[in-house]
């Protein structure tokens, strides 16, 4: 078979950039051992997977769909959120009366005045200097 060209797949994928990462993809998933859809006939990675392309035995979306995979650090998966009920608290109460108000479930927010914060501040001790830093 000839040398596939941009242009033979232009057709499947418009946008030239977007060709080139999607070919660039699948070439280092042949060359990580992912079986060919085409045959080899002696060409490199880079020209089987532009033939995949054209030849349309790869969908590109598929490919796209990959491509944006294999780059996310963090996948998110759908959990259901917490009642929002189960946050509240009385606005005004205590630790303590909020805590024998409510159930175990329920969050309970401590209270601090900026007096109690200066306070714990002062009482912290600097840490010992260290060559290492």
């Amino acid at each position: 078979m000839a040398r596939v060209t941009v242009e033979d797949c232009i057709d499947k994928v418009e946008n030239r950039f977007e060709l080139v990462l999607l070919a660039g993809h699948r070439a280092r998933q042949i060359s990580q051992g992912a079986p060919i859809t085409v045959d080899r006939d002696n060409d490199k990675n880079p020209v089987v997977a532009l033939r995949e392309i054209a030849d349309e035995t790869l969908s590109p979306d598929d490919l796209k769909e990959d491509l944006i995979h294999s780059l996310q650090k963090h996948v998110e998966v759908d959990e259901p959120e917490a009642d929002g009920q189960d946050l509240i608290v009385k606005s005004g109460a205590t630790a303590d009366a909020a805590a024998a108000d409510n159930d175990d479930d329920q969050v309970v927010f401590d209270r601090m005045t900026e007096d109690d914060l200066l306070a714990g501040i002062e009482g912290l001790v600097a840490p010992e200097k260290s060559d290492d830093f």
